[in-house]
């Protein structure tokens, strides 16, 4: 976090804090509701959730330093809490609208990140 000092960085992040960055393979988990098409089955077009995927999550941050390569992280700190809400408001913006329910994001099989817009739950 750039309001805190080296220091407090240490204590807060730990190994995380590395000032040449660190990396992470998120995990990600796009859970849609709404109505059942009665002709196609489907909620959504799995397709169509595929390539909102592909524009919401993996051209703004795969392969990216967040902190660096993406605008969105050059104010925000980069905690898995705050990937989630990136996650959210882009796909939020390309979903139907009501059709995204939640956005599970797992930086590793132990921290794992669940958005639900206004709510967010942290399971360690």
């Amino acid at each position: 976090s750039k309001s805190l000092s080296d220091e407090e960085n240490l204590k807060l992040f730990g190994k995380c804090n590395n000032p040449n960055g660190h990396g992470h393979n998120y995990k990600v988990i796009v859970t849609v509701r709404g109505e059942i098409d009665p002709v196609s089955g489907m909620v959504i077009n799995l397709t169509d959730l595929k390539e909102c995927m592909q524009e919401a999550i993996m051209e703004p941050l795969d392969h990216k330093n967040l902190d660096k390569d993406v605008p969105y992280f050059a104010e925000v700190v980069s905690t898995t809490e705050n990937v989630a809400v990136f996650i959210w408001e882009n796909l939020k913006n390309l979903l139907p609208v009501g059709t995204l329910y939640k956005v599970k994001v797992y930086e590793t099989d132990q921290n794992i990140v669940v958005y639900k817009g206004e709510e967010t739950i942290s399971e360690k």
